[in-house]
């Protein structure tokens, strides 16, 4: 499997739940909080291990830098508005707006990845190449599914930087990843 269709496959899974979700009734709590719960295993470790693997990747690539750039800084947006959907939920305050929001948010981005970024990397990597960050990419998910808020929120922030900065971020972390 090269990387593409491994991203294509979690894409395809969080669009389903995030039009699942915007199409509950308000009063369908259970299985809200359970869509939200299903959607931040799947979102939170697909990211990670995407802007690890695929995204680091490029980014070492000059001609990359930018578009990859831009899809971290979505990689935020959608994060935070996940967070955001989190805390309405446990409150009952304006989660399906939140959730619409999100739902925007991230098939743009994912509209984006596919189309522009897909296009770039193609380019840039060989067929060995993608299918060594599909494998890269589906063993890193299932440790980063298990990782807490904090952690998450640390690796994203490791991910953004240059990478010998991130490697002394990530030693002083209490479950430092190699």
């Amino acid at each position: 499997m090269l990387i593409y269709d491994a991203l294509k496959k979690d894409h395809e899974k969080v669009k389903t739940l995030m039009t699942e979700l915007c199409s509950l009734e308000a009063n369908d709590e259970t299985r809200r909080h359970q869509l939200i719960e299903t959607i931040r295993h799947e979102l939170v470790p697909h990211s990670r291990a995407e802007e690890s693997v695929f995204y680091n990747s490029l980014r070492a690539i000059d001609s990359a830098k930018d578009i990859v750039m831009h899809g971290y800084g979505e990689h935020m947006e959608a994060e935070s508005l996940l967070r955001a959907l989190q805390v309405a939920d446990k409150i009952d305050l304006a989660w399906k707006e939140t959730a619409r929001k999100l739902k925007t948010t991230l098939d743009h981005h994912i509209q984006e990845e596919e189309t522009k970024i897909f296009s770039v990397a193609r380019q840039l990597f060989t067929k060995e190449e993608a299918e060594m960050m599909a494998e890269a990419f589906e063993q890193l998910k299932p440790e980063v599914k298990e990782e807490g808020f904090l952690r998450t929120t640390l690796d994203m922030v490791a991910n953004l930087m240059p990478p010998r900065f991130a490697a002394s971020l990530r030693t002083f972390t209490l479950n430092p990843r190699a």
